[in-house]
């Protein structure tokens, strides 16, 4: 029981100090080793560790240097690239939407052609044409283009749709020439 009643009347505050003093001492005592050797030109294994560790971190930053280097250029190249890709598909779109449009209109101005000349066709192949006529409108009209070419064409495929009608000429067991 004595030794803890001895315990008891130790100083702790004080022996907290004391160790902190020491530990501050030994500090000084380890940095100035620290500063005389690097005067000296002397090497620990700490001090080398740390160089090491300095010169591995240099070499990671530089090599992050470079590799982000490539990655922005790389997603320049891409970009380029997708640039021409997107160039490429605007103008093969362009192309086919052309096609359609010279494709319908040659179609309907072949038909009212023919018309003119008196070819008989069946009401199916007016219809057909009419048809065509009103998707060619559609196309013209999501590209932003104007008909100037189809109009006249379409109004005597009409007249002559309607006129056939009134004379009643359309019936479906006409023989006459399909489209």
């Amino acid at each position: 029981m004595t030794e803890i009643m001895e315990l008891a009347k130790i100083d702790f505050p004080y022996v907290f100090l004391a160790l902190l003093a020491m530990l501050i001492g030994v500090r000084a005592v380890v940095s100035l080793f620290e500063w005389a050797a690097g005067k000296l030109g002397l090497e620990t294994k700490w001090v080398r560790k740390q160089r090491e560790e300095h010169d591995m971190l240099m070499q990671t930053a530089q090599s992050l240097a470079v590799l982000q280097e490539k990655h922005e250029k790389a997603v320049e190249r891409s970009d380029r690239r997708d640039e021409e890709i997107s160039s490429d598909i605007k103008k093969l779109t362009r192309m086919f939407v052309d096609k359609e449009i010279d494709d319908m209109r040659w179609e309907i101005n072949n038909f009212a052609t023919k018309v003119s000349e008196g070819t008989p066709y069946n009401k199916d192949s007016f219809k057909h044409c009419i048809r065509i006529y009103e998707k060619y409108e559609k196309i013209l009209e999501e590209n932003g283009l104007e008909n100037g070419e189809v109009e006249i064409s379409m109004e005597l495929i009409n007249d002559a749709y309607k006129q056939k009608l009134k004379e009643g000429l359309l019936t479906e067991r006409e023989k006459v020439k399909t489209w």
